[in-house]
């Protein structure tokens, strides 16, 4: 694969659950770039919030996190800016301690 055909998106945005859910998986032959993650509360309290990019068949935990029971204080936005990359069959996977919290994922797919 050359990789050549870049686009660049919002790749997830989701509520998150108590529970991890997965919001984006990388497609078949394709690599995906990580660029943006954005968490908002949108509720008044602190809430603590999980993400994790998950190896295929992979499960979200400890040794995936790039978030991990980390505290969002009520009607604030934490902004994640770095790079990784979904290699096909890679995901992400996400909760929170309540409900009131969103994330949206950016970055880029190449195939």
């Amino acid at each position: 694969m050359a990789y050549q055909n870049i686009v660049g998106n919002r790749l997830a945005q989701a509520e998150l659950t108590t529970s991890y859910a997965t919001i984006y998986t990388a497609p078949a032959e394709t690599r995906t770039y990580i660029k943006n993650i954005d968490i908002c509360n949108t509720t008044t309290g602190t809430v603590r919030f999980y993400i994790s990019l998950v190896l295929k068949n992979g499960t979200p935990g400890t040794a995936n996190a790039i978030f991990y029971n980390a505290p969002i204080n009520g009607t604030t936005t934490v902004q994640w800016t770095g790079s990784d990359i979904l290699t096909p069959g890679d995901f992400i996977s996400v909760k929170a301690s309540s409900a009131g919290v969103t994330v949206t994922v950016t970055g880029g797919e190449a195939t």
